[in-house]
């Protein structure tokens, strides 16, 4: 009987443990997105004109490169979809 008791509480402990590593994953995460909701909220407040902080310029810089550039590819993704859509010009050999 003592082997069995042994055996129950080493898989009480391994869950217990289990449950506390899920825990401070979910903690992580919803750190994280804490971080990226301030950020958000930061840039946000640059681009109104409510927040001028020098030691922010050049990630608020990025920011806007990167904005950009997703612009540029998206209004350039219809144009590579229409001509991947048309067909390819072919030449005909006389038979």
């Amino acid at each position: 009987m003592k082997l069995m008791d042994k055996a129950k509480a080493a898989a009480e402990q391994a869950v217990a443990k289990t449950k506390e590593g899920v825990e401070e994953v979910q903690t992580k995460r919803d750190l994280s997105s804490a971080y990226g909701e301030l950020g958000t909220k930061t840039f946000e407040l640059v681009e109104a004109g409510r927040l001028d902080e020098p030691e922010l310029a050049e990630l608020v810089e990025k920011i806007r490169g990167l904005k950009a550039k997703l612009a540029d590819d998206e209004a350039a993704a219809p144009e590579a979809e229409q001509a991947a859509e048309e067909p390819a010009a072919t030449e005909e050999t006389p038979v």
